[in-house]
C-alpha cells in the first residue's frame, strides 16, 4: 500500500473513532433513565390537587418515552404534608407539589408566587410568570435552597371561607380563630384574628370541634368534597385573599440541572400543560358544586359586606408593604408584582370587568 493511501485510510478511521467518541455520551444520555420520588402537600385522591400531581408524573413518563418515571406520594405518606419543600431542598426526594405560601417561614418572598390579597387573578399571575419576569424572580428566590420552581396549577378565584358565625363588620375578625395561609393570613391577623396553618387532613375535624372558628380551603369543588358544610353554616365570597392561587411543582436543583436539555424542556412543558389543565378543571367543576351546596345542602351563601371589604383592602395594602420591607428579596418581588398589576389593571377594566359587568345580571346566582 502506498504511503498516501495508508495515511488517507487511517485518517478516515481515526475520524470515525473520534466521531463515535463524541456521539457516545449523547447516546448514553439519551438512553439513561431516571426513577424519582415526588411528595405533595395534598391528601390522597384529592381531585385536581393530588390527581394533578399524579397526572403530571404520568405525562412526564409518556413525553419522555419512559426516561423519567416518577412515583407520587400524597401528604404524610413519605414526608409530612408541610415538609415537602425541605424534602426537595435537601435531596430526600427529587420533586414536590404544593403552594409557595406554605413555606413562608423559610422563604418569605415566596408568598407572592402563590397569591396576593386583592392581587392578580389566574390570568394575571400566569402573565406575570411567563411574560412579565415573575418566573425568573421565583427561580432567583428558590435558588439558595437548591430548588427550581414551576407553576403547575391555578385554583382561580377562591371562596372567602367557611364561618361558624355571620360576619357583619370588620370587628367580627377580632378573636376569630381561622385557618388561612400566606399574606391573606397576615391580613386576618392585622384585623385581630388568630391565624393557624394546618394540613388539609386536619381541617374538617378542627372546624367541627371548634378548634378553629373558620377556615378557607379552595372553592366549591373541594369544599363540597371536604364536607365543610356539616361543620359551619356560612359560606362567604369573594376570595379577596386568594384571587388566583398558583400551585407549584418544585425540583431539586442539582438533579434538574444535571438532566439533558430535552428532559428539562419536557418537565417545563408538562408543568405548563398541567397549569392550564388544573385551572380548567376548577372552572368546570366549581359551578356545579356550588349549586349542590346551595340547593341540596342548604348552605348560606353570603357576600362580605362592602365596608368590610374596604377595610380588608386597606389592611392588605399595609401588610404587603410591611412584609416587603422585611428583606430585600421580598421588596424586589413585591415591586415587580405591583408594577405588573398596574400594567394589566387598566386593560382588565376595559376587557374582563366590562364584559362581566354586562352579563352579571343574567347569570347572577339566585339565593
Amino acid at each position: 500500500m502506498e504511503r498516501r493511501d495508508f495515511l488517507k485510510k487511517t485518517g478516515v478511521a481515526a475520524a470515525a473513532v473520534a466521531a463515535s467518541a463524541i456521539a457516545a455520551p449523547a447516546i448514553m444520555a439519551a438512553d439513561k433513565t431516571y426513577s424519582w420520588k415526588m411528595v405533595t402537600t395534598w391528601p390522597p385522591n384529592m381531585p385536581v390537587l393530588q390527581t394533578g400531581a399524579e397526572r403530571f408524573a404520568k405525562r412526564v413518563e409518556e413525553a419522555s418515552s419512559g426516561r423519567i418515571k416518577i412515583q407520587v406520594f400524597a401528604g404524610g405518606e413519605l414526608v409530612p404534608a408541610l415538609g415537602v419543600f425541605d424534602a426537595v431542598s435537601d435531596g430526600t426526594v427529587e420533586v414536590g407539589s404544593g403552594a409557595a405560601y406554605y413555606w413562608a417561614g423559610k422563604v418569605p418572598a415566596g408568598q407572592w408566587f402563590s397569591s396576593v390579597p386583592f392581587g392578580l387573578n389566574s390570568q394575571g399571575i400566569n402573565s406575570w410568570f411567563y411574560s412579565g419576569g415573575g418566573l425568573k424572580l421565583w427561580e432567583e428566590v428558590y435558588a439558595p435552597f437548591n430548588v427550581v420552581p414551576r407553576p403547575q396549577g391555578n385554583t382561580g378565584v377562591q371562596m372567602g371561607g367557611w364561618f361558624r358565625k355571620e360576619m357583619k363588620t370588620i370587628d367580627d375578625f377580632k378573636g376569630l380563630k381561622m385557618r388561612i395561609p400566606g399574606l391573606g393570613g397576615k391580613v386576618v391577623a392585622k384585623a385581630g384574628g388568630t391565624v393557624t396553618l394546618m394540613a388539609a387532613g386536619e381541617l374538617f375535624t378542627s372546624l367541627e370541634r371548634g378548634v378553629i372558628d373558620s377556615l378557607e380551603w379552595v372553592g366549591p369543588l373541594h369544599d363540597l368534597r371536604m364536607g365543610f358544610y356539616k361543620a359551619a353554616k356560612y359560606y362567604y365570597y369573594p376570595g379577596w385573599h386568594e384571587p388566583g392561587t398558583c400551585l407549584e411543582v418544585i425540583f431539586n436543583k442539582k438533579v434538574y440541572d444535571s438532566l439533558p436539555k430535552d428532559l428539562q424542556v419536557i418537565l417545563d412543558a408538562v408543568a405548563m400543560e398541567t397549569n392550564l389543565w388544573s385551572l380548567c378543571e376548577f372552572e368546570a367543576g366549581n359551578g356545579a358544586a356550588l349549586e349542590e351546596l346551595i340547593t341540596v345542602h342548604k348552605v348560606n351563601l353570603m357576600q362580605f359586606p362592602p365596608d368590610m371589604m374596604d377595610a380588608l383592602r386597606k389592611m392588605a395594602m399595609e401588610v404587603l408593604e410591611e412584609e416587603a420591607a422585611k428583606d430585600p428579596m421580598s421588596k424586589k418581588v413585591h415591586e415587580s408584582f405591583k408594577k405588573f398589576k398596574k400594567q394589566v389593571g387598566v386593560w382588565g377594566t376595559v376587557a374582563d370587568k366590562a364584559y362581566f359587568d354586562v352579563i352579571a345580571e343574567k347569570y347572577a346566582l339566585k339565593t
